[in-house]
């Protein structure tokens, strides 16, 4: 099944464990993927991966930190696709430290990746989506939003704003047609969590102590999470928005 025949899609943080996984998945559904990396060599090499199963997909350099990167990235993926159907705000930047060892010039980079990047991106896409009535935006949380973690307390504290900023826009955006939903990971194996482990004081303990919390019993893999966001971009999922969903292995589970 191709639900995504000919839908034009963006997924920030493309080139990375998740995006990747989430590109190659909704190419694999027929869209036309804008891959959109600050890493433009990571981001190409997606691409080109999609290129060689005969899908559509392009990269595109954009940091999300910087408005003017932003708006010029989505008038290029516009130029070379169409206008934009479906939204995935993936990328995202942490750091694994107890609070009081972090310093300001470190939140403001953290604020400025995981909430100010997606509030670009939701700027420069929305007008046009509610001027066609019609869009899919599908926001990249994580369950440190839900219920905390330790070393995490700024990165948690933006997901958690974006978690409220959804919520808000899918109330503004619902007389256009539009959707806001959000997918919040738990431990995924990723390069971002690869760092996480590094900052562990025994690696291998926090795996084993991580596995044993998880229900399902093992750390997520990227690709356990495109089925989730593919749903909430889907037509499956036009009556689903302002919702939250924990893809976990059970390692958190909200009513």
């Amino acid at each position: 099944m191709r639900r995504f025949e000919n839908k034009v899609v963006i997924v920030t943080g493309g080139g990375g464990g998740i995006g990747g996984a989430t590109s190659r998945r909704f190419a694999g559904e027929g869209a036309r993927v804008a891959v959109f990396d600050r890493n433009l060599d990571a981001a190409e090499a997606v691409a080109a991966q999609i290129g060689t199963i005969g899908e559509t997909a392009r990269a595109f350099a954009c940091d999300i930190t910087d408005r003017v990167s932003v708006d010029a990235a989505v008038a290029a993926a516009e130029a070379a696709f169409g206008p934009i159907d479906v939204l995935v705000n993936n990328a995202g930047w942490d750091i694994f430290r107890p609070f009081t060892k972090t310093d300001p010039a470190e939140w403001e980079k953290l604020i400025a990746i995981n909430l100010v990047g997606a509030l670009h991106m939701h700027h420069a896409v929305l007008p046009g989506m509610a001027a066609r009535r019609s869009g899919r935006i599908v926001n990249i949380a994580s369950d440190a939003a839900r219920v905390g973690s330790s070393g995490e307390a700024v990165y948690a504290a933006c997901k958690g704003g974006i978690v409220a900023f959804s919520k808000t826009i899918a109330r503004e955006h619902a007389r256009h047609g539009i959707t806001v939903n959000v997918v919040c990971p738990g431990p995924t194996d990723t390069a971002l969590f690869a760092d996480y482990k590094l900052g562990a004081g025994n690696p291998e303990k926090l795996i084993e102590a991580f596995t044993r919390a998880i229900p399902l019993g093992r750390i997520g893999q990227p690709d356990d999470l495109p089925g989730a966001v593919l749903f909430f971009a889907s037509d499956d999922a036009g009556y689903v928005t302002g919702q939250v969903l924990s893809v976990s292995g059970g390692l958190t589970m909200n009513g």
